[in-house]
């Protein structure tokens, strides 16, 4: 009964029940869609940070492993639905987590010879090189168009066709749970700790007996085989795969994502992945300036918490088990209000300023937060540039008592947050 740990039993339990239950909730089909969305994000980002967090290695071409396993994902779907090869529908994410498998041995004995900015250097030369031979072999990777599948084959198991997208999001989410738990215990093992010691102390590793190369290579070869998982489930939930999928942009996407959670902790990359991809579809919905607003929230983050979210997360409960917490309340109570002025000032004059520039023909009327703006007015510039400079100047003032009351707080705090770090 030692072993027994009562609380990562509910925390594993908490997350398989929030996954069964979030399609009740959240029934509508765009928010089901999301949801498969974030699920294979997920997968992608951890599997990313096997290698940002727990090995130091800044990767700028991880999509390469989740593109190129979807690629051999939907091309084996599309085998199985011709009779050329018997495979369930279940086990294609398993295809493409073999095929990552692969590449990731082919392209990481390359790249795990060097570390730091020579191994991200090449890493953004290898998904560069991979994302112009997708136009180069067009009947591997389909040109433009892409490849295109369907992933209804033959009768229905039990009533499971992955017809509808209820079925598809169960399937991810399966996968999710099973890839989750495998990444967890990966970081308990021998493997998963001595990378943690290259990262930190190469050197000191190698006196020890381990080639840091070696490791970096076998952790690469295990981050690629869950990315791949993750390209296999995309493939299933759009039935399409194209050069996009092999892009720098979508490295560079899950970079953001792992960094915006908090590449130090395990749960950071999930709560990033589930937050970017939320921003990313929200606000391209809504606003055709959303790059740069989520690029001003990654410099936000990367300046005042490079802990990422999962960093300000783990601080509340030592704050409130240390009594400390009250110095800290009010103090960034005020600093949220000086940050929502600031923010609400902001946005207003890019979108006006978007506006002008992108639907003036339209005339100068918009509609923003529910009200009338009429951009041709000098008062709704300068009530956006008032907003924003008293936010400013308050934000200023706000985060110098902030950042006091937090030292008072914090001593006390580091090494309880040391603890929780993978």
């Amino acid at each position: 009964m030692q072993n027994f740990n009562f609380g990562r039993w509910i925390v594993w339990g908490g997350f398989a029940l929030t996954l069964l239950i979030a399609p009740l909730i959240f029934n509508k089909g765009a928010s089901l869609s999301l949801l498969c969305q974030m699920g294979t994000f997920i997968i992608l980002a951890l599997s990313y940070n096997m290698l940002l967090g727990q090995g130091g290695m800044l990767s700028f071409g991880h999509a390469v492993y989740s593109g190129l396993g979807a690629f051999c994902a939907i091309h084996a779907l599309n085998l199985a639905a011709a009779g050329s090869v018997a495979i369930p529908v279940t086990l294609i994410p398993l295809v493409g987590g073999v095929a990552g498998l692969f590449f990731g041995a082919l392209f990481g004995y390359v790249t795990t010879k060097k570390s730091g900015t020579t191994f991200a250097m090449i890493t953004l030369g290898i998904v560069e090189l991979v994302f112009a031979c997708s136009l180069m072999f067009p009947k591997f990777f389909g040109g433009e168009g892409g490849i295109s599948t369907n992933r209804v084959i033959g009768e229905a198991f039990f009533g499971i066709s992955y017809g509808p997208q209820i079925q598809v999001y169960y399937l991810i989410a399966f996968w999710l749970f099973i890839c989750t738990i495998a990444m967890f215990a990966f970081t308990q093992t021998p493997l998963g700790r001595i990378i943690n010691a290259v990262r930190d102390n190469p050197e000191r590793a190698e006196f020890i007996g381990y080639d840091p190369q070696w490791v970096r290579y076998l952790v690469l070869m295990f981050s690629a085989f869950f990315a791949g998982i993750s390209g296999g489930l995309t493939a299933l939930n759009f039935e399409i795969v194209s050069a996009e999928n092999v892009s720098a942009l979508r490295s560079g996407a899950i970079l953001l994502f792992t960094v915006i959670g908090g590449a130090g902790f395990f749960f950071g990359p999930l709560i990033g992945a589930i937050l970017g991809v939320f921003l990313t579809v929200m606000l391209s919905d809504f606003s055709s300036a959303w790059q740069l607003y989520f690029g001003v929230f990654f410099l936000l983050i990367v300046m005042y918490a490079p802990g990422g979210i999962a960093g300000l997360i783990m601080q509340i409960p030592a704050l409130i088990r240390s009594g400390k917490i009250r110095y800290v309340l009010p103090q960034l109570g005020l600093t949220l209000f000086a940050g929502l002025l600031m923010t609400t000032g902001f946005v207003m004059m890019v979108e006006m300023l978007y506006h002008l520039t992108l639907n003036a023909a339209n005339g100068s009327g918009m509609q923003l937060f529910g009200f009338a703006v009429d951009t041709a007015q000098v008062y709704c510039w300068l009530f956006a540039t008032t907003l924003l400079c008293i936010g400013l100047v308050g934000g200023i003032n706000s985060r110098k008592r902030l950042l006091h009351a937090w030292q008072l707080a914090n001593p006390e705090l580091l090494d309880e947050e040391k603890q929780v770090r993978v």
